[in-house]
């Protein structure tokens, strides 16, 4: 390991703490923006280079594919090299991903490659941060800490999906909204070579948290997590399997299936991330302050769960459901990825963290495929919204097997709680 043990050295000063914090936070914000860009520019995919819906739902599956590839090596990397210099190269290899996206001459394939880029950083440069910040905050400030800095990388896919209405200027096609994108996924690099100063200051000056030595990998041990560390594991593969694909194609399923504006869809989208900023935070102060987390998971899980029924079979009003997503959005990150943190040995965590990362990729990618597949097979469209409730009775599905793994875990953690 080069991070450097604690030993008699002073404790970071709680300012420089949050200084890490903040620039930690850009390449957040930054990573979210360039992975949401594609959600309103989706429409425009359709429309001028005649993309079907599978292949918009396949983009996200190249960058899982890519994620998969690299997720549980970038895990060990993170362990055995240090946070500083893996928020750096994954923050270069992600902004690269976005360029590359931009610079796509409108073919498929080119495309794709832009996505594959990208999924190769952005998913480890999100473990890296995690990981950073188990490194510098601890006990009843790391809840807070992990779900404000969620809360910046929602603002990120906020400004993604709003960004026809003020950054209009650029949606005059398909191609400079991802210029835009690109341009701000440069901050992720540029906020990684900050935090690798700002690291390396405090390593001479400090006592850090560290990793610890690393053993040599047995890829046996990595079943040896406990029974509690994968029942989240089952929750975070079935949570972001509906929820990420879902906002991929949630502005043609407003804009198609409810009849709502462009612009309308794009707000709507974007609530679910701007209700997460307000409250992810709050609930990760919650859980600091009464533990009891496998509960607050899964009552979470219990308000995901009849959502996208409610979406695609009630005439309620579309704001009580995607209401509901919000919260569920905003509950369920802030308790599910601290917990980890206090489920496994530090000098395992970003490895814990990316095999999870890695499961959740794996339905990700499926889902993602699955769900425009769907959506082409039963002619969704406004001449049919009916043919958007096979994809929406998926979703349906693994929020419900989700609430099953958050019901065994709570079930589970009754006599030995995830604190």
């Amino acid at each position: 390991m080069t991070d450097r043990a604690p030993g008699r050295l002073p404790a970071p000063p709680r300012a420089y703490r949050w200084l890490v914090f903040a620039c930690i936070s850009v390449a957040m914000f930054a990573n979210y923006y360039v992975f949401d860009a594609l959600n309103p520019v989706g429409p425009r995919l359709e429309k001028e280079l005649g993309f079907t819906q599978a292949q918009i739902g396949l983009l996200d599956s190249v960058y899982n594919i890519a994620a998969l590839i690299v997720l549980l090596i970038g895990g060990i990397i993170i362990d055995r090299v240090g946070t500083k210099r893996a928020l750096v190269a994954f923050g270069i290899v992600a902004a690269a991903g976005g360029l590359l996206i931009a610079l796509s001459p409108g073919g498929y394939p080119g495309m794709a490659a832009g996505r594959f880029v990208l999924g190769m950083g952005s998913e480890p440069l999100i473990v890296a941060i995690t990981t950073a910040l188990a490194k510098w905050f601890k006990g009843k400030e790391l809840s807070f800490a992990i779900a404000l800095n969620l809360t910046f990388g929602r603002l990120g896919s906020v400004a993604a999906d709003n960004s026809p209405n003020w950054a209009s200027a650029f949606f005059t096609g398909w191609q400079p909204p991802l210029f835009l994108a690109a341009g701000i996924g440069v901050g992720a690099a540029a906020a990684g070579a900050v935090y690798f100063l700002l690291e390396r200051h405090a390593e001479r000056a400090y006592g850090l948290g560290h990793a610890g030595s690393v053993d040599r990998l047995a890829f046996g041990d990595l079943l040896k997590f406990g029974r509690s560390y994968w029942w989240i594991v089952g929750l975070c593969v079935t949570f972001y399997s509906a929820i990420f694909p879902f906002r991929r194609f949630a502005n043609i399923f407003f804009t198609d299936a409810r009849g709502v504006s462009p612009e309308t869809a794009a707000w709507l989208n974007g609530l679910l991330p701007l209700t997460a900023m307000v409250a992810t935070p709050l609930f990760g102060l919650l859980a600091d302050r009464i533990g009891k987390r496998a509960l607050l998971m899964a009552v979470g899980s219990a308000i995901f769960a009849p959502t996208f029924l409610l979406l695609a079979h009630t005439t309620l009003p579309i704001y009580l459901p995607v209401a509901m997503l919000g919260v569920a959005f905003s509950l369920i990150p802030a308790v599910m990825w601290p917990s980890v943190a206090y489920l496994v040995d530090e000098k395992r965590l970003g490895t814990a963290y990316a095999l999870m990362t890695l499961c959740q990729q794996i339905g990700w990618a499926s889902m993602a495929w699955a769900l425009g597949r769907l959506n082409d097979a039963a002619s969704a469209s406004a001449a049919n919204p009916a043919g958007f409730n096979p994809g929406m009775w998926l979703l349906s599905g693994l929020s419900v097997l989700g609430l099953f793994f958050s019901w065994m875990l709570w079930r589970h953690d009754r006599s030995q709680p995830v604190r």
